[in-house]
């Protein structure tokens, strides 16, 4: 018990014996080790991004590098629908990679096509020996009310998201089967699974991957 006759200004308060206090420098140090540590949940591993050199597929290739992977960008550099090709969005993404201090290296090749596609994982392999994981992201979108889809539309759309799926992953599977370990990772989307207006390719193209 305190004397609270001494007119202490903390009489009758509880003390709980634990004081706060600012961490120490080497606190800090050995925390910022630990996130780095932990973060880098992908070092070392080789990486395919298809379609990584605009939107979503740039930042999942952003992301395997800042894990520590070595990712191939691979983007033929097409317009939205499919139409066209430029080397620099690839490109830019392997200069952004390495100017974070990552490594990547860029390809240019369609995966709507079955040696194409293979010549994906050849870079990979090619470049730095193994390959641990593909994310098949590439797609184009062809979008019209079904009774004025061409057939070409329908066609287009099905090769890249459905069987550039397939031809990228089959390439793969083989250095899998022989490293004895790989991943994937495939997109679907709301569309396939429930479908939606003017994308009935798109929609086939997306459950079809499920």
């Amino acid at each position: 018990m305190r004397n609270c006759a001494s007119g202490n200004p903390s009489c009758g308060k509880m003390d709980s014996g634990l004081a706060l206090r600012a961490p120490r420098n080497d606190d800090e140090e050995s925390n910022r080790k630990r996130r780095t540590h932990m973060a880098k949940s992908l070092q070392d591993k080789v990486i395919i991004v298809t379609g990584a050199g605009r939107g979503i597929g740039r930042e999942i290739a952003l992301l395997c590098a800042a894990e520590g992977a070595k990712v191939v960008v691979n983007d033929p550099g097409g317009a939205a629908d499919g139409g066209g090709s430029s080397a620099a969005p690839a490109e830019e993404v392997v200069e952004e990679i390495k100017k974070r201090g990552g490594t990547a290296v860029a390809n240019f090749e369609s995966v709507a096509e079955a040696i194409p596609a293979s010549r994906i994982v050849k870079t990979a392999t090619d470049h730095f020996g193994r390959l641990d994981g593909v994310v098949n992201n590439a797609g184009i979108l062809r979008d019209m009310i079904f009774h004025k889809m061409s057939v070409e539309a329908f066609e287009a759309v099905i090769k890249v998201h459905l069987m550039g799926s397939f031809y990228v992953s089959h390439a793969a599977a083989r250095i899998y089967r022989e490293q004895e370990q790989g991943s994937f990772v495939h997109f679907t989307s709301t569309s396939g699974l429930i479908g939606n207006y003017g994308q009935a390719n798109y929609a086939a193209a997306k459950l079809g991957i499920v």
